[in-house]
């Protein structure tokens, strides 16, 4: 395990993410929210950890909830929505934290508009889950598990 011993993953989805269900579902499927949140809940429970979930629409309480997690997080799980083209800040936070984070999208950005090709959370991530639908959040669980096994 990292120098972190802690037990807990925290979970977050961005802008819109609330929405799931009944958002777009050609694209983003009929699983809401709550799905999700359950989905990374019982896989990070066979693995022995507690998953902390939060869904916001405003930048800085993900900022501020990033900050917070390095208080009792083991790592992060993040969906950014929207925030993934357009916010240097959640980058900032991620690479000052220092936790492993796992981004998770759940289509395949890649096959979208051009302005969904570029993610400023990327290149600080820890590994990039995209377009593997809702089950990308219990893959993301997975290799969070994985990197804090090492």
């Amino acid at each position: 395990m990292t120098e972190n011993a802690s037990r807990t993953i925290l979970l977050l989805n961005g802008p819109n993410l609330n929405l799931l269900g009944t958002r777009e579902p050609e694209i983003y499927g009929r699983e809401t929210l709550a799905d999700v949140e359950a989905l990374a809940r019982t896989t990070a429970e066979s693995h022995g950890f507690e998953l902390v979930a939060l869904q916001s629409n405003h930048e800085g309480v993900l900022l501020d909830a990033i900050h917070e997690a390095r208080t009792y997080a083991a790592g992060i799980i993040i969906n950014p929505g929207a925030f993934t083209h357009t916010s240097i800040a959640l980058a900032d936070a991620i690479s000052g934290v220092e936790l492993p984070v796992i981004e998770v999208h759940i289509s395949n950005v890649h096959k979208r508009e051009a302005f969904r090709h570029h993610s400023y959370v990327s290149p600080v991530a820890s590994s990039i889950i995209i377009g593997a639908g809702v089950n990308g959040y219990r893959l993301a669980a997975e290799q969070l598990v994985h990197l804090l096994g090492k």
